[in-house]
């Protein structure tokens, strides 16, 4: 097993597109539906796995693009510090005064290492200035525990 980082900031009104955050309802609208429900289907079939933007069930990184990955690490202890090294990068433009104390981000760190060493996945959010939204995740490949159907994306 191994991990896989991404990092995604945005505008909070592009992050809040929920329709491209989610794999696309695996049955498509009626032929004789509303036409706009059928564009939109077909559309977020279309876009989902190619977007940049974060899926909301973390295991779905790794069907997008592998240029999104931000690295890969074998041990849990190392993809925390990655995410760590993050939070520390970030934690001046949190719009949160107590996201930014740095025992709250140590112990993220901390947990992150537990989960992933047991095969969990790690997402966190925080809101940035202007406003933006600040994603970071950590997914585990081969297999993941929470959809184990899907490939890893780097071979």
């Amino acid at each position: 097993m191994h991990h896989h980082g991404y990092l995604w900031t945005g505008s909070k009104q592009r992050f809040d597109d929920e329709a491209l955050r989610r794999p696309p309802h695996p049955d498509p609208p009626p032929a004789d539906g509303k036409p706009g429900l059928i564009q939109r289907h077909r559309e977020v079939k279309a876009e989902f796995p190619v977007v940049d933007l974060p899926p909301l069930e973390t295991a779905y990184w790794l069907i997008k693009p592998t240029r999104l990955i931000r690295g890969t690490w074998e041990e849990p202890k190392e993809a925390a510090k990655w995410l760590g090294e993050r939070l520390t990068e970030y934690a001046p433009r949190f719009t949160s005064e107590p996201h930014r104390d740095s025992t709250r981000l140590a112990l993220l760190v901390n947990s992150s290492a537990e989960r992933l060493g047991w095969g969990g996945d790690v997402s966190h959010g925080f809101y940035l200035e202007r406003p933006s939204f600040l994603s970071l995740a950590l997914v585990c490949c081969s297999p993941n525990r929470a959809l184990p159907e899907l490939d890893c994306p780097v071979r």
